[in-house]
C-alpha cells in the first residue's frame, strides 16, 4: 500500500512502545488510528497524546487480544468509528520464561494467546472486511528476532510464539498473492519498551498480574541485567514505525531493525545446511 492518506490502521498493543511507534508513523501519513490496548489508563494517555501531536482521527478501544470475542468486538467498533480499516498490525506481545520443564501451564497458555492466536483472532476478524471493501490491505504481525533465532535458555514460550508468528505472516502472505492485500512480518531486535514488565497485565484466568520474578542465581542475574540493558539501550520505537511503515509501503515480506543481526541469521542457517550435508552423508540413507 502506497496510498495511505485518509486509510485507517488498527494496532493491538498500540498505547505504548512499538505499538504506539507504528500510530505515530501512520498518523504522519495521514492515516486514521484505532488503538487497542489492555491497559485502559495508558490507552486514554496514548489517544490523547497522538490526537494532540496529528490531524488525524483517533480512536481506542480497550482489547485482551488472547479473547477471540474482545478482538472480534474491538474490530466492530473499528469498523463502527472509521468505516473501513486497512492496515492491521498484530502487535501486541509478551514474554513469559523459566526453564521448559518447569513453566506453569497458566503461563504457556497466557503467551500462546497473546503472542500467536491474537494473530489469528485479527485475520479472522478483518480479512472478510478488507476483501470486502476493496480497496487493499496490509497486515503487520510483531514477531521477533526471536521467531528466526531461538532466544535462549528460558526463552521457551515467547520464541515458540515468535516462530509461530513468523510462519502465520508467511502462510498468510502466500494466501493473498495475486490480491491487493498483503503481509509483513516484523521481527525486531532489542528496542526501547516494556516488554519485561508485562506481566503486570496478566488477565485473572491466567494468574492475575505478576511482579518481575527476582534473580535465582548469579547467572541469571547476569543474563536478566544483559536483557534489561539491552532493552534500555534498544531502537526508539518511533524508528521501528518510521520501518513498519516503509515495509507496508514497499510491501517487505520480513521487517527487520538491526543490520547486525545478520550475522547471527547467517550462523544458524549454516547450521542448518550443516544438518543436509550430514544427512547426504547418513548411513541410513546409503544408496536411496
Amino acid at each position: 500500500m502506497k496510498d495511505l492518506a485518509g486509510k485507517t490502521a488498527f494496532i493491538t498493543g498500540g498505547a505504548s512502545g512499538i505499538g504506539y511507534g507504528m500510530a505515530q508513523a501512520f498518523a504522519a501519513q495521514g492515516m486514521n488510528i484505532m488503538l487497542a490496548d489492555i491497559e485502559q489508563g495508558a490507552l486514554d494517555k496514548a489517544v490523547a497524546a497522538l490526537s494532540d501531536e496529528t490531524n488525524v482521527r483517533v480512536a481506542g478501544v480497550l482489547c485482551d487480544v488472547s479473547m477471540r470475542d474482545a478482538v472480534f468486538e474491538a474490530a466492530q467498533k473499528a469498523f463502527d468509528e472509521f468505516g473501513k480499516v486497512h492496515i492491521v498490525c498484530s502487535n501486541a506481545g509478551i514474554g513469559a520464561g523459566g526453564p521448559i520443564e518447569k513453566i506453569p501451564q497458566s503461563d504457556w497458555d497466557w503467551v500462546v494467546g497473546v503472542n500467536q492466536m491474537a494473530i489469528v483472532y485479527a485475520i479472522q476478524a478483518f480479512l472478510p472486511h478488507i476483501k470486502a471493501h476493496g480497496e487493499g490491505g496490509h497486515f503487520v504481525t510483531t514477531a521477533s528476532m526471536a521467531g528466526i533465532i531461538a532466544a535462549g535458555a528460558t526463552g521457551g514460550p515467547y520464541t515458540a510464539t515468535k516462530f509461530a508468528a513468523v510462519g502465520i505472516s508467511d502462510v498468510l502472505r502466500g494466501e493473498l498473492e495475486k490480491t491487493n492485500i498483503s503481509a509483513s512480518v516484523l521481527c525486531p531486535g532489542f528496542v526501547n519498551t516494556n516488554i519485561t514488565n508485562a506481566g503486570r497485565n496478566r488477565p485473572d484466568r491466567f494468574g492475575g498480574p505478576i511482579a518481575p520474578v527476582a534473580p535465582k542465581s548469579d547467572s541469571d542475574a547476569v543474563r536478566q541485567e544483559m536483557m534489561l540493558q539491552g532493552i534500555k539501550g534498544g531502537l526508539d520505537p518511533r524508528i521501528v514505525g518510521e520501518l513498519v511503515r516503509e515495509g507496508v509501503e514497499g510491501d517487505w515480506p520480513y521487517i527487520f531493525t538491526d543490520p547486525n543481526m545478520r550475522a547471527i541469521v547467517e550462523m544458524r542457517y549454516k547450521a542448518i545446511l550443516d544438518g543436509f550435508d550430514k544427512l547426504v552423508a547418513s548411513k541410513a540413507l546409503a544408496g536411496k
